[in-house]
């Protein structure tokens, strides 16, 4: 072990007896908050290996602890165009994770949430005493002493994020961002289209402009509530824009989801460090999330009663913002479909404000904002045989508010009937544990649709016993009785020949879902050339 090892080891966690859920990557049992995660993770010289270093976050961590001085190397399963990309920066990944091998001087070992205790290089790090982290522990700390901000919410993470750093980098702040999905325009809404897609922005070490010119820089972060993972941060600014029962397989329950919430909340900074919590102020349990705070706490929403107040014009996509300080309205364009897509905007918008950008550029960046990969993301359309065309869209949608927000936002966006079309969704429910838990609300959840088409559920995280509890065909069955057209289909190959039956000119088709589903969209869009 380097030199630097003993700086980075006071920093792992420490076991506890206490038995509230949440793991670390050894499968220490740990109570929330129950690390060395009020201090700073000091990487400068260190050998850094982490374990799954192509997802869109842990990719934007290496590069980040990369910048700090570390010398990160890991490895993934696959490769994929964030591991070359890091490979094309120097950082060096492996494929081959049957391996237990780590770098000679390895100082810390971080591991993504999807790495299991008995991974072969996590075990080689406990037979070496290999101090190790979560990503989440990881990035926690990674913010602490920079001016922190954090997304959290049960939906609309990725795209709040996204906008954030956009709207920032646009307005001369230099933020650093780490987002969980790729945005083209995380360098700025001035990225060329077709620039390659990243989940990543590395800022300034100081704010360069503005209100808070001079302090610490930026760091922009999705908190995450799976596993509790997002109370390892310490933000200086926090939102949250949404509170639904979900991840119940950790959970347990809705009451359990507002308390984890809660305890989020009160990690923000104290109002007189200048702590502020930006929450939604309708579907995100305020009361109970923010009782005893000590942070300052703003609401947002289209309520009158809110003190971030937000119009939506679904016809011309105008959103307009009303606020603390505000001498007139701000208003913008939004070019994602969507009441939530309208509310998300705003959010970032807020959170612009409050970080010192300027109203002008917030509403240009805002205008020209494109999109997140996945977020109700257009793929093309595909000329029909018969004349007209099928229009395309992709969405990572896996709880019930989500599809029925994306579903009812395309049936307004693209008006499908008025083109003599239909509204066709291809949806592969996520986990086993969650569509058994929301079996109902999932079936109450496409009502927009006049076609639903589902594969089997996607197998992630949950039991083997889990997964004899509930299938595809229970929602199938669930949302026939509700007067839905519906059918279980699989493969995915034999989906896009259904669907090459099934579309007619003037259709609208969303492949919706967290899992491989995306492949649906791409085949059926690829079959065009063929026809």
């Amino acid at each position: 072990m380097s030199s630097t090892a003993p700086a980075i080891e006071t920093l792992a966690m420490k076991p506890t007896t206490q038995t509230n859920p949440g793991q670390t990557a050894s499968g220490t049992m740990m109570t929330a908050g129950a690390t060395a995660g009020d201090q700073p993770l000091h990487v400068a010289g260190a050998q850094v290996y982490m374990i799954g270093i192509g997802g869109c976050g842990m990719a934007g961590l290496a590069r980040m602890l990369k910048s700090r001085g570390a010398v990160v190397s890991g490895s993934d399963s696959t490769e994929q165009e964030t591991t070359r990309t890091l490979q094309n920066e120097g950082i060096s990944v492996g494929f081959d994770q049957s391996k237990p091998w780590l770098p000679d001087d390895c100082a810390l070992v971080i591991a993504s949430a999807a790495i299991k205790p008995d991974h072969p290089q996590m075990l080689e790090a406990q037979r070496r005493g290999v101090p190790h982290l979560t990503y989440a522990e990881a990035l926690g700390r990674s913010m602490i002493g920079r001016t922190g901000v954090a997304i959290a919410g049960t939906h609309g993470k990725s795209t709040t994020t996204s906008m954030l750093s956009c709207i920032l980098s646009d307005a001369g702040l230099e933020p650093t961002a780490i987002v969980g999905a790729t945005c083209a325009q995380l360098a700025g809404s001035s990225a060329p289209v077709g620039s390659p897609a990243l989940g990543f922005r590395l800022g300034a070490e100081r704010i360069p402009k503005g209100a808070l010119s001079g302090k610490s820089g930026i760091v922009i972060a999705e908190a995450c509530e799976f596993n509790r993972s997002f109370h390892n941060f310490r933000p200086q600014i926090a939102c949250i824009n949404s509170v639904e029962a979900d991840h119940l397989d950790i959970y347990g329950s809705l009451d359990a989801v507002v308390e984890s919430f809660h305890h989020f909340a009160k990690l923000v900074a104290p109002a007189d460090q200048g702590g502020t919590l930006l929450i939604a102020h309708d579907g995100a349990h305020r009361r109970e999330v923010t009782a005893g705070i000590s942070a300052n706490v703003q609401t947002i929403g289209f309520s009158p009663e809110a003190d971030w107040r937000v119009s939506f014009d679904p016809a011309t996509r105008r959103v307009e913002l009303v606020g603390p300080g505000l001498s007139k309205p701000l208003v913008w364009t939004v070019n994602m479909p969507g009441a939530h897509n309208a509310m998300n905007s705003a959010t970032a918008a807020t959170l612009a404000l409050l970080l010192g950008a300027d109203g002008s550029s917030i509403a240009s960046s805002l205008s020209a904002f494109r999109g997140v990969d996945r977020r109700s993301q257009f793929m093309g359309q595909r000329p029909h045989p018969l004349g007209g065309v099928v229009r395309v869209y992709d969405d990572y949608g896996h709880h019930p508010t989500e599809v029925e927000a994306t579903l009812k936002a395309l049936r307004q966006f693209e008006a499908p009937e008025a083109r003599n079309g239909r509204l066709i969704c291809v949806f592969q429910p996520h986990q086993h544990s969650r569509t058994r838990h929301l079996l109902e609300e999932f079936a109450n959840a496409f009502s927009e649709a006049d076609v639903v088409i589902v594969p089997h559920i996607y197998f992630v995280r949950d039991s083997v016993e889990e997964k004899q509890k509930v299938t595809a065909a229970d929602l199938v069955d669930r949302l026939r009785s509700k007067g839905v057209h519906a059918m279980h289909l699989y493969p995915f190959e034999a989906i896009v020949e259904q669907l090459e039956n099934l579309c007619k000119p003037g259709d609208v088709l969303v492949v919706m879902g967290a899992g491989p589903v995306y492949q649906v969209a791409e085949g059926y869009l690829k079959t065009a050339k063929k026809v």
